[in-house]
């Protein structure tokens, strides 16, 4: 799979950056259904988030790039009492349409607005457009933000690239989006549950080794398989994460759950690659 670049800037929250496709609109809110339960918010909360999700991210697959390929950006900032979400696009911005279209659009943003404490869109033709979402906790749990989220200008890229800000949310964003990414590819039950067992294992042996304390995470799909590159990490880190993810007791490791696992040593730290080919289904 061909390289992509890795975002540029450290976020205080989550930033996602995807090809609008109908079918990564599950991965986000596989992701950040993830995030929410992190920080406490209760599932009547992370079921209307995933509802106002599922609606901003289509009315960009629908409406924002007609005839043609761009990409999907999304935002998460935690906070004490809540979260909030950007879902933006840089494409034609909002403009008249089709009735059909146009009453789609309204519908989906009238359910928005009711399901989020606060709502607010923007933009304009050929401007791209904003939607801006806050949800909140409900049970008074606490997230734990220290600042706003910067936003990294990107190059358009065929792959998909996150940027967590706090590696302690590495874990259920990563396992959540992995598992919803290989259940899409040809892959068996068993396949699925190897790749969300082993990246699950890599996320909680991670924290506290990335440089910076940021994750960048790159995700790639191709009809071989899954890809994921994870880093970058403190020098020589990756390797010990290696390590751990070996099991005495049956004399093995969960790195033969992967086909290919890979260090890579680069100029700004390490890197953890692994591969799971697109095995027919069983």
């Amino acid at each position: 799979m061909a390289d992509s670049p890795t975002i540029s800037e450290k976020p205080k929250g989550l930033y996602m950056r995807l090809p609008a496709r109908a079918e990564n609109v599950a991965v986000v809110r596989h992701a950040l259904a993830g995030l929410a339960e992190q920080i406490g918010m209760d599932e009547t909360g992370v079921a209307d988030l995933k509802t106002v999700v599922t609606e901003a991210c289509m009315n960009v697959v629908v409406h924002a790039y007609p005839g043609k390929a761009g990409p999907l950006m999304v935002e998460a900032e935690p906070d004490s009492d809540g979260l909030t979400v950007t879902v933006s696009d840089s494409g034609s911005g909002i403009s008249p349409q089709a009735e059909t279209e146009r009453a789609s659009l309204k519908l989906g943003l009238t359910l928005i607005a009711a399901l989020s404490r606060s709502f607010s869109i923007s933009g304009g033709l050929d401007r791209g457009t904003e939607v801006m979402m806050r949800l909140p906790l409900r049970d008074g749990s606490a997230g734990n933000s220290d600042g706003a989220l910067e936003k990294a200008p990107l190059p358009d890229v065929a792959g998909t690239q996150i940027a967590v800000g706090r590696a302690e949310l590495l874990e259920p964003v990563l396992a959540r989006m992995v598992g919803a990414l290989a259940a899409r590819r040809d892959l068996s039950v068993d396949r699925v549950s190897d790749a969300v067992l082993i990246t699950d294992a890599i996320a909680g042996a991670a924290p506290g080794r990335f440089v910076d304390g940021c994750v960048r995470l790159d995700l790639g799909e191709s009809e071989e398989g899954l890809e994921l590159r994870l880093g970058p990490m403190e020098k020589g880190a990756a390797a010990e994460i290696r390590r751990d993810l070996d099991v005495p007791e049956v004399g093995g490791s969960l790195e033969a759950l992967a086909d290919e696992f890979v260090v890579e040593e680069s100029d700004d730290g390490d890197y953890l690659i692994v591969r799971f080919a697109g095995l027919p289904s069983a």
